[in-house]
């Protein structure tokens, strides 16, 4: 809790938001991000790549800090979700920024390999 000396309290309290975006309108590739912020502190996340294939959102890969550390899940189409492999060493925050950098610039390789799966 953080009060003033006119004593007006307000508590701190988690905050969740997203947002999406299209990244290419002609493959339909889509970034939707996921967090949750404790004041400045990202304290859970996930970063999603997801793809218009043949009239369905498919989720191509998802990068998330849901086990308090950050791992990055590869989708394919034969088998769905793959077991999360460690993806960043930082901080969740670190760990958000990073992959949604990493899906900016390599998303289209990321759906073609979910393609040959």
């Amino acid at each position: 809790m953080i009060c003033a000396k006119s004593f007006v309290c307000s508590t701190v309290r988690p905050v969740s938001a997203y947002y999406q975006r299209v990244l290419d309108h002609i493959s339909g590739a889509l970034l939707r991000v996921e967090f949750t912020t404790d004041g400045r502190e990202i304290t859970d996340y996930a970063v999603i790549l997801l793809s218009r294939i043949n009239g369905s959102i498919e989720t191509i890969r998802v990068y998330d800090g849901a086990h308090g550390h950050n791992e990055m899940h590869r989708y394919t189409r034969s088998g769905g979700k793959r077991p999360g492999e460690p993806f960043h060493a930082g901080t969740l925050g670190e760990g958000m920024r990073a992959a949604i950098a990493e899906v900016e610039c390599g998303y289209g390789e990321m759906i073609e390999g979910w393609r040959r799966q």
